[in-house]
């Protein structure tokens, strides 16, 4: 258990991008493997600290404790920008309308700002098809439980296939995405059609902090690393991050990247595609976890 204590003013200057009239914050809180008392003080502390924007799922176990932080915090539920995601196992339409009362119930709230498909619906005979899972999600848009919906981890064939057989707008596709993973393909896609990107694990799993490349460029503009690959990511059309932090140091450095501007030759150097650095990285983080 951690002790958190808020050491610093709200940092202003956020930056937004305006998806479908939605302007949703470019930079909000990742709560993967945020559980517990450790995860209600670290979402307590980055909405004192001046996070709009949180981002969890049904599978990450964490949602009450997210609901208990954002009641404690005395913020309006409307400043807000709140997503979760279906677990695999709530893709069936009966799923889909009971796990979301079930999420809307431990988050303490009447309604949800994004409900993503956590991951592609499994192609076996026995899955529920896309068709009946965002059916469903048009339900609860329909019924103002859910503003908006989105998917996660999708492809460019299947982020197709979902635009097309959704009456609401795809609003997102929440994927991996950072220096080290080439999203080329799909950013051009979504700024083409107007899907915003969100990305997670922004940091490579960590590859990032340690990177020569970004350190280097950091030291011109006074700012770390990490500081940079959030700068990157948010510099790109129809780009917004989620980045997990659970200390008040940390969450003011994710945020403190609004007071400078990377250049174009900065932003080409920085894109450097490795499927090793991303597999190993991530193998890491999983052992770290």
């Amino acid at each position: 258990m951690r002790t958190y204590t808020c050491v610093g003013t709200v940092i202003l200057g956020m930056e937004y991008v305006t998806v479908a009239g939605e302007e949703i914050p470019k930079i909000g809180l990742g709560t993967w493997q945020l559980t517990g008392t450790d995860c209600h003080e670290a979402v307590r502390a980055a909405i004192d600290i001046g996070y709009r924007h949180v981002d969890t799922a049904q599978a990450y176990d964490n949602e009450r404790e997210i609901g208990d932080a954002i009641s404690a915090s005395g913020v309006d539920r409307e400043s807000l920008f709140l997503t979760t995601k279906l677990g695999r196992g709530n893709y069936s339409h009966d799923a889909v309308l009971r796990s979301v009362d079930e999420s809307l119930s431990k988050l303490d709230t009447g309604y949800l700002d994004l409900l993503l498909i956590h991951w592609p619906v499994d192609r076996l005979p026995t899955s529920p098809s896309l068709t009946e899972t965002l059916d469903a999600m048009n339900e609860l848009h329909r019924t103002e439980k859910v503003r908006h919906i989105g998917v996660s981890n999708f492809g460019v064939d299947r982020l197709h296939e979902a635009r097309t057989r959704s009456d609401a707008p795809i609003l997102t596709n929440q994927v991996e995405y950072h220096p080290f993973r080439d999203q080329t393909q799909l950013l051009d896609y979504c700024q083409i059609h107007g899907v915003l990107l969100t990305a997670y694990s922004p940091f490579g799993h960590g590859t990032a902090i340690e990177d020569a490349v970004l350190r280097e460029i950091g030291e011109r503009y006074g700012k770390s690393s990490a500081q940079v690959a959030l700068r990157w990511l948010i510099q790109q059309e129809m780009v917004c991050t989620i980045s997990k932090a659970s200390t008040p140091d940390h969450l003011e450095a994710n945020l403190d990247v609004f007071d400078f501007e990377l250049t174009e030759a900065e932003m080409g150097t920085i894109r450097r595609p490795s499927k090793l650095r991303t597999a190993s990285s991530f193998v890491r983080s999983w052992l770290s976890g």
